[in-house]
């Protein structure tokens, strides 16, 4: 499999890294079961693991359920909230590079599968909701 979109949290780093943080997805004291996300498919060979306290449920109780955007609408998304992510990763002086770890390997040209542009998309609204970012400038997208 090709792991292209990684949003992984591990232990050794959250715990090497400065503690005093509240407002940062590596509080993996909040994590309950099922906080880690894998999607992958056969089909594609992509997969997106997501470990982010709260997501899940998150996903499963207040994201629009799935098949309610199509997917050329969240891949339009994507592109432009990979961007903004990749941006910010880059200018760690400018933005918490506790937030914005890792860049995320997202290309235009590939059909990921809806699965993988819903989860994706709804991460970047969750992450938006919870950590009050606006990647977009405007307003931060709704629950």
């Amino acid at each position: 499999m090709k792991n292209i979109l990684l949003f992984a949290l591990l232990l050794c780093i959250a715990y090497s890294c400065k503690t005093n943080k509240v407002n940062s997805p590596k509080d993996l004291s909040l994590a309950q079961p099922g906080d880690t996300i894998t999607i992958s498919s056969d089909k594609t060979e992509y997969d997106i693991i997501i470990i982010e306290p709260g997501f899940n449920t998150w996903l499963q109780t207040v994201a629009k359920p799935e098949g309610f955007y199509t997917q050329q609408y969240l891949e339009n998304k994507n592109v432009m909230y990979v961007s903004a992510w990749n941006n910010r990763v880059l200018q760690p002086q400018r933005y918490n590079p506790n937030l914005y770890e890792l860049q995320i390997d997202y290309q235009s040209n590939i059909d990921y599968g809806y699965d993988v542009n819903y989860k994706l998309y709804n991460y970047f609204v969750y992450f938006q909701n919870r950590y009050k970012q606006n990647l977009l400038g405007g307003r931060i997208p709704p629950n």
